[in-house]
């Protein structure tokens, strides 16, 4: 019938290397966490192989690798704007997104006999085909990026990108080009994108109508294994040892990070579980998972707390063509409320042979702060010592440019987190994620984020460099050095400051770990340079002591493990466990 390609549930350029270009050691996703099982652009891999055994079988990609990669987009890896996937790949067909409605309407298609080709009008999928006679091209360049997002005209509309020849040396071009396809991504008011590849249109259809409750249940309730294959034998699997007791709730996010491509792939609007199709599989992973001791390792999704959210009118919800919900402000429209999702976590704790229910999904802590009694449940029933939240940076340039809320919205919700804790008689921590580097980010704003991570006795066990993902808004403003969350207009746009440098990087890495002897001496330097030699000292109001313990910093023959220098609150970055000690 065809061949479905898949990279997998993970980019294989994110799983192979670091935000610094470096080779990682290990894989949490194959046997033993055995690193470089999977080849570099996978997709394009397992693509050719596929050709090369069956030349006349249609080819359909699939999955967060080909979903990311849809249209011309820049390669952090070769510092390059490359191809769409499709064409890259020499596949068939693209299909994006969860895509669960697409790939079934696909597969009855094509066993009908109809043609790759033939598939043009199934929501959420990509390929080459001639603009049809009856539409009228709209161009990206006369669009207003002032107002809600197009021109208004009569009958079919498709949009037309600048092509992959101009966004290849034009980087305003790929900036506009970024901006209207993250403007054309509510599935109830996009329209079809073009864009040329040489003497080829690559054709993007709307997004996918969300599923239903009705669908996503039909989706999970589903007879898998709830195993790794039998292929794998008795070998360990990291990702699978991490998740296998955990439940999705729900799929999308309206936060519209721009650092994060999860709207870009899963949608903007929530689509939800029922409460029955959620304890159905609690009760599965009680009967049928072997190991399970009664605890469920995590309730939630893309984020813990967005479960039933949605806006308070359909129409205006189809109409909407803003990257955020939340941002600048909670929109007035959204629904905030979380009473169905505390109702769904006093359900579950009631399910027999379940003892504990943690919450390990990122908490959007500006929507919790809206709801006391949430926080209060939180805390008391669902935090097993600490529970991770992303402010990710304390100063309002690059927070403006992540689309992230202000730090006195952390604080606000570190105050009612502490005051729960302490009724519950807990003592909890919060475990704040930060990123360096990111577009928008000065070395005075990450000097100010040291200083304030000082201020409040946290030290930093590892930190996240921004990534430049693919498709990402932030990835545009890194490659462009232009602020695509405004207008695109040639000699009139607003730049953005971005950390390309090695040795940028490595410093506003350094301001995160303040407290590690080795990264001093860069950070001496770097204070020196900006003027503030008065941050170096032994006071607590400075941020690195002038002397240099024997055996680290530039002088150091080997990396050794930094012990905590005097007490402190220590908090990792990433989305992984504490290091045992």
């Amino acid at each position: 019938l065809f061949f479905g390609v898949t990279g997998g549930n993970l980019d294989s350029m994110v799983n192979r290397y670091t935000s610094d270009r470096k080779l990682r050691h290990d894989d949490a996703y194959t046997a033993g966490g055995e690193g470089g099982k999977r080849p570099d652009r996978c997709t394009i891999v397992y693509t050719q192989r596929c050709r090369e055994a069956y030349k006349d079988v249609p080819i359909v990609l699939g999955g967060i690798e080909a979903s990311l990669r849809r249209i011309a987009h820049y390669d952090y890896w070769s510092d390059k704007v490359r191809r769409s996937i499709l064409a890259d790949a020499k596949a068939d067909l693209l299909i994006y997104g969860n895509a669960e409605r697409a790939v079934v309407e696909v597969a009855n298609r094509l066993a009908a006999g109809d043609t790759p080709r033939q598939l043009d009008a199934i929501r959420g999928v990509a390929l080459f085909r001639r603009v049809p006679e009856h539409f009228t091209e709209l161009h990206a360049d006369d669009l207003d990026s002032a107002d809600e997002g197009a021109t208004r005209k009569p009958g079919d509309i498709v949009i037309r990108l600048p092509s992959f020849e101009q966004v290849e040396g034009d980087r305003d071009a790929y900036a506009r080009a970024s901006r209207v396809l993250h403007r054309e991504a509510n599935p109830g008011n996009a329209r079809p994108l073009v864009q040329r590849h040489g003497d080829r249109d690559l054709w993007l259809n709307p997004p996918p109508i969300p599923l239903t409750s009705d669908e996503m249940d039909a989706v999970y309730d589903l007879p898998y294994a709830r195993a790794p294959h039998p292929s794998y034998g008795d070998a360990k699997i990291p990702a699978w040892d991490m998740i296998k007791f955990s439940v999705t709730v729900m799929r999308g996010c309206f936060g519209g990070c721009t650092f994060c491509s999860i709207t870009e792939h899963e949608g903007r609007i929530i689509q939800n579980r029922s409460e029955g199709s959620i304890l159905r599989e609690i009760e599965k992973i009680r009967d049928k998972t072997p190991g399970f001791t009664g605890v469920i390792s995590d309730i939630g999704g893309p984020t813990a707390n967005m479960y039933r959210m949605a806006c308070k009118d359909p129409k205006i919800e189809a109409a909407c063509r803003l990257p955020s919900c939340v941002f600048p402000d909670i929109c007035p429209n959204l629904n905030t409320s979380h009473d169905d999702l505390i109702r769904l976590y006093r359900k579950v704790r009631e399910v027999k042979g379940v003892k504990k229910v943690m919450v390990a999904s990122g908490v959007r802590y500006d929507l919790a702060i809206k709801s006391p009694e949430y926080v209060k449940e939180l805390v008391t029933h669902h935090v097993g010592g600490y529970l991770k939240i992303a402010p990710e940076h304390t100063e309002r340039g690059p927070l403006d440019k992540m689309m992230k809320p202000g730090i006195g919205t952390y604080d606000r919700f570190k105050e009612m987190f502490d005051a729960a804790a302490r009724e519950a008689g807990k003592k909890y921590y919060l475990i704040p994620y930060f990123i360096a580097a990111h577009p928008g980010t000065t070395d005075e704003d990450m000097l100010q984020l040291a200083l304030w991570l000082k201020k409040n006795r946290y030290r930093a066990d590892q930190v996240q460099t921004f990534l430049p993902s693919p498709m990402a808004t932030a990835t545009a403003m890194y490659h462009t050095g232009v602020n695509t969350l405004k207008g695109v207009r040639r000699g009139a746009t607003d730049k953005v400051e971005t950390v390309r440098g090695g040795r940028q990087r490595r410093l506003h890495k350094a301001f995160l770990r303040y407290h590690d002897p080795d990264n001093w001496p860069l950070l001496r330097d770097a204070l020196k340079e900006m003027g503030r030699a008065d941050l170096i000292g032994p006071r607590p109001d400075q941020l690195v002591p002038a002397h240099q313990p024997p055996g680290t910093g530039k002088a150091a023959a080997t990396k050794r493990p930094v012990r905590p220098i005097g007490r402190g609150q220590r908090f990792t970055t990433k989305g992984v466990p504490f290091p045992k000690r």
